[in-house]
């Protein structure tokens, strides 16, 4: 792996974290949790996907308790949004963009690790699928809200079509960097124009 692919590896862990993070933080904020019921959603948060992930493919101890600078970028991240909440005046939005942030670097991360188990591109996309989806089904659970997966925003679909993305542009020999790139922005996009249009999946009741 060279250089620049291990710097793009490691800012999407870091940037996938704390996006995350972010999320859980203000979510919990926003339910007037205390400082530690905050840092506990936030961590949750950024771990849940992840952790169900490696249980899933037996890949124990978890990841995080393996390498540790996942706790501190949490802490630190839901410190720093406690800390400076006040001056972000538009709440609701750093809410969604860390979320669908978060959501875009997470499937790519999971969809990677299958693919390093040389696993099927549709167990790689699940995988991805559950990396992405399943912290923010933890986070609002905790918070007792209906998860945003089981809600009218196009979620979890975003997730497929970005990781379907992926692997088109992997097998048609893209640059390995620039196809992480483009999988992320896809599942952003999505995301923002599905909210902005107020686009959601057909209810059949």
């Amino acid at each position: 792996m060279d250089f620049y692919s291990v710097l793009l590896e490691n800012l999407i862990i870091i940037l996938g974290t704390s996006s995350f993070a972010v999320s859980g933080a203000f979510a919990a904020m926003q339910k007037r949790l205390d400082a530690f019921g905050v840092l506990i959603v936030a961590f949750v948060a950024a771990v849940g996907g992840g952790t169900l992930r490696d249980l899933m493919i037996g890949d124990i101890p978890v990841f995080w308790i393996k390498e540790p600078y996942y706790v501190v970028i949490i802490i630190i991240t839901a410190l720093l949004a406690m800390f400076f909440w006040k001056r972000l005046k538009r709440f609701k939005i750093i809410l969604f963009l860390s979320d669908s942030l978060g959501l875009g670097f997470f499937t790519i991360l999971g969809l990677q690790k299958g693919l390093a188990l040389h696993l099927d591109a549709g167990i790689c996309i699940a995988l991805g699928l559950v990396t992405g989806c399943f912290g923010g089904i933890s986070r609002d659970i905790l918070l007792n809200n209906i998860p945003i997966i089981f809600r009218k925003e196009i979620y979890a679909t975003a997730c497929i079509v970005g990781g379907l993305a992926y692997f088109a542009l992997y097998y048609a020999g893209l640059d390995k960097n620039l196809t992480e790139v483009l999988s992320i922005g896809v599942i952003v996009l999505i995301r923002i124009i599905a909210v902005k249009k107020h686009l959601a999946l057909p209810r059949f009741y």
